[in-house]
């Protein structure tokens, strides 16, 4: 094989591996893009598109008994709907406790909506007023 066939064989290996390289830059910007946004107890607004999914990100209360549930009134299911709920026991939340519970959230349609959350052992109408209980107030708005 001549130093011509070599040459041209290096230059399709480095094209190859630039292609690859460009296919997982793209890969991971798609990936970082399409991951839904995520918001804390200190973020009361929430303006989200359409369609969009977002999560609220709080504390994990497994360990002491403690769960997290939407509260009445519930939003307006033409707004908003639940779409489950994920722990990461590795990542401390805000408030430094535990791991953090993520719940997870899909915009239906334009309007706006207010979102309670509580977090309580025994979740009842009367829960509010148990040691212990909180509760977390969202206002979001799809547009």
């Amino acid at each position: 094989m001549g130093t011509g066939g070599i040459a041209r064989k290096s230059r399709l290996l480095v094209i190859a591996v630039a292609i690859a390289a460009l296919l997982i830059a793209v890969h991971t910007v798609i990936s970082r893009l399409s991951e839904p946004a995520v918001y804390d107890a200190d973020s009361t607004e929430i303006a989200v598109g359409p369609g969009e999914h977002f999560e609220i990100q709080v504390a994990d209360g497994r360990a002491d008994g403690f769960r997290w549930i939407i509260a009445a009134p519930r939003p307006d299911p033409a707004v908003l709907r639940a779409s489950g709920s994920h722990v990461d026991p590795d990542e401390p939340p805000s408030s430094g406790a535990g791991g953090s519970r993520y719940l997870d959230f899909v915009a239906v349609g334009a309007g706006r909506t207010d979102l309670r959350l509580l977090r309580c052992r025994r979740c009842t109408d009367g829960a509010g007023v148990a040691e212990g209980t909180q509760s977390l107030e969202f206002r979001v708005t799809v547009g």
